[in-house]
């Protein structure tokens, strides 16, 4: 069975990069045919799917996301890693990362168990 844990720096200053990585256990991010998403979680509001990478490497963004959300994996690790450039307060949320069959939130079947990260100066 699939693990996914997310590992990463609980607090970001405002104008930084978010750096979040992945780590998966029980599967190979290049097994055909999944695809590995990050998705957020602000308090008190929805899920927001901001983008994923498939199994081949090629990436995928929420339009909304897309000008600072960079994502880039490591096989020899079986690591994928989140940046978002530019942070605000309005990006302080939880973080999870998940394995889907299909690039988009509907398709996510596996998920790791979120870190929180704050935007604060």
């Amino acid at each position: 069975q699939v693990q996914l844990q997310e590992s990463g720096p609980g607090l970001v200053k405002p104008s930084q990069t978010l750096s979040l990585t992945c780590t998966v256990s029980g599967g190979s991010i290049t097994t055909n045919y999944y695809y590995w998403s990050w998705i957020r979680q602000p308090p008190g509001k929805g899920r927001e799917w901001m983008g994923a990478m498939s199994y081949s490497g090629t990436t995928y963004s929420s339009p909304s996301l897309k000008m600072r959300t960079s994502i880039s994996r490591d096989t020899a690790q079986n690591q994928f890693t989140l940046q978002l450039s530019s942070v605000t307060p309005d990006d302080t949320a939880m973080y999870y990362c998940a394995r889907g069959d299909s690039s988009g939130y509907s398709g996510i079947t596996s998920w790791g168990t979120g870190t929180l990260v704050t935007v604060s100066s």
